[in-house]
């Protein structure tokens, strides 16, 4: 399983959300344009995949002058895996437990299937179990 960078900055945006929420005492609207430029990242690239989080419902925003976006859930609500499901969809390590068909083997019998679900499972559980808010705590502890 590789995360793109498109993961990597979904979970910046949600954490830096989180991160206004604190600041601001819960109420917090945050512009694209201010995250992009404390993470030193591409606004238009940030846009793209905030829209995914909406899409998703993970995010919510405000039009207008004094609007922006902010988490559509608590912080502690959010998972790392629904994060990462939003913006890159399939996660699994290989293809072949999306889609068994899609396996090659001659034969049909695969000696690594049962380690790569292994594997997968162990993976699935950190990140569902890991949430923005998890995060948020380690990043106010640096």
């Amino acid at each position: 399983m590789k995360i793109s960078t498109k993961g990597i900055y979904a979970l910046e945006i949600m954490v830096d959300l989180a991160l206004c929420e604190e600041d601001n005492d819960g109420q917090c609207l945050e512009k694209i344009k201010n995250i992009a430029a404390r993470r030193e990242l591409s606004e238009k690239y940030l846009e793209r995949i905030i829209s995914l989080l909406k899409k998703a419902g993970l995010v919510a925003s405000v039009r207008g002058a004094y609007g922006g976006y902010f988490l559509a859930r608590s912080a502690d609500q959010i998972s790392v895996l629904d994060v990462l499901c939003a913006v890159e969809g399939d996660l699994a390590p290989v293809q072949c437990l999306i889609n068994p068909e899609e396996c090659g083997l001659v034969g049909g019998v695969c000696p690594t299937k049962g380690t790569w679900s292994d594997v997968w499972e162990l993976i699935k559980d950190t990140v569902r179990e890991t949430t923005i808010a998890d995060i948020k705590k380690l990043t106010l502890v640096i």
